[in-house]
């Protein structure tokens, strides 16, 4: 089993706090109601948003995924980091056993702050994931970043 791992920053002009507050903490109830042209709805299926606990999101008609399932595997709000791994989904992958993700949130010298994420993807046995593969799902991560972005500024108090 190969592994193929990819890091990207953006930046962003809110707050680190509210940062994590909305993609992380308040993801499952934030994220459908902003985005629902893509995301029906997101749950816990175990747990409460701690280690261990597994989110459902459930993705709306017409995509190429029903749904995805992630285990939080550490979280510090203090720190404002999360670990969390992707380890299902409907249709299934292909080629990826798991995805293995990392998002710290940090201060900006120019305010604001940096969202730094790497994503570690476990590719099953002679297999090898081809970079536009990647970049599929990472603009569509960076596509849901800029819409909670927009929102929070658009939305001072949240």
């Amino acid at each position: 089993m190969g592994i193929t791992s990819y890091v990207h920053e953006s930046k962003t002009v809110v707050a680190q706090e509210k940062m994590f507050k909305a993609l992380i903490i308040d993801s499952h109830n934030l994220i459908p109601k902003i985005a629902p042209q893509g995301i029906k709805n997101i749950f816990f299926i175990e747990g409460d948003g701690s280690v261990g606990s597994i989110k459902q999101t459930n993705f709306a008609d017409g995509g190429h995924l029903k749904w995805m399932k992630h285990r939080i595997d550490a979280i510090d709000s203090e720190k404002l980091y999360c670990k969390y791994t992707l380890i299902e989904s409907e249709p299934s992958f292909e080629k990826v056993e798991r995805v293995v993700y990392e998002v710290k949130f940090e201060a900006s010298a120019e305010g604001g702050c940096v969202c730094k994420m790497s994503s570690e993807y476990h590719c099953k046995e002679d297999v090898e994931l081809e970079e536009e593969e990647i970049k599929k799902g990472k603009d569509k991560a960076l596509g849901l970043f800029k819409v909670v972005e927009e929102h929070l500024i658009a939305n001072p108090n949240y």
